[in-house]
C-alpha cells in the first residue's frame, strides 16, 4: 500500500496559491468524532497557514458520513464557497455498510460538485480498523484534513483560473 511509504499530508506548501480571497465550507461528520474533529482541526489549521480568513470557513456537524453530501449542499445554498470539505470516517466492521456509505458519499460529492461547478473534495477516511484511522488523523501518515484542505485550495484557484462562468443553473 502507498500510504504504508510517506506521510499523506506532505506537499510542496511554495506551490500552494493563497486562500487569502477564498471561502470554504467545512462538513464534519460526529461518526468517530475523536478522528474526525482531529481532521477538522488540521483541515482549519492548514486552510489559515495558507491566508483563509477565519470568518470565511464555515463549518457544519451532521451525525455521520452518509449525511455529509447534504451538509455540503446546504452549505453551497447558504453562501457562497470557493469549495466545500467533507470529513469523515467510516471503519470497516463486520458488514458491508462502509462499503454502501463509502459509494453513497463519493457519488454524491461527484454529482454535488458537477452540478453546482463548485469542489466538493472527500476527506473522507476509509480504513480497515481504527489504528488506521488514527495514523491518517494527525497520527505516521499525517492528517487527511490538511490533504482536504490543500486540494480543496488548489482546485478553487484552478477553478478561478480556468475563467469559468459565473451563471449557474440551480441553487
Amino acid at each position: 500500500m502507498a500510504s504504508a511509504l510517506k506521510n499523506l499530508s506532505a506537499y510542496n506548501e511554495s506551490d500552494m496559491p493563497s486562500a487569502a480571497e477564498m471561502s470554504f465550507g467545512i462538513a464534519v461528520a460526529d461518526w468517530n468524532a475523536h478522528i474526525t474533529h482531529a481532521l477538522y482541526e488540521g483541515c482549519v489549521e492548514a486552510l489559515l497557514k495558507h491566508g483563509a480568513l477565519p470568518e470565511n470557513i464555515h463549518t457544519m456537524q451532521v451525525p455521520g458520513s452518509f449525511e455529509l453530501p447534504a451538509a455540503c449542499r446546504l452549505l453551497l445554498s447558504s453562501k457562497k464557497m470557493d469549495a466545500v470539505i467533507a470529513l469523515g470516517c467510516v471503519i470497516q466492521g463486520e458488514t458491508n455498510h462502509n462499503e454502501y456509505i463509502n459509494h453513497a458519499v463519493a457519488n454524491g460529492l461527484v454529482q454535488l460538485s458537477l452540478a453546482t461547478g463548485i469542489p466538493c473534495i472527500f476527506g473522507v477516511l476509509t480504513p480497515n480498523n481504527e489504528q488506521q484511522a488514527l495514523d491518517r488523523a494527525g497520527g505516521v501518515h499525517g492528517n487527511k484534513g490538511v490533504e482536504a484542505a490543500a486540494t480543496a485550495i488548489r482546485m478553487a484557484a484552478l477553478k478561478k483560473e480556468s475563467g469559468t462562468p459565473k451563471k449557474r443553473i440551480g441553487f
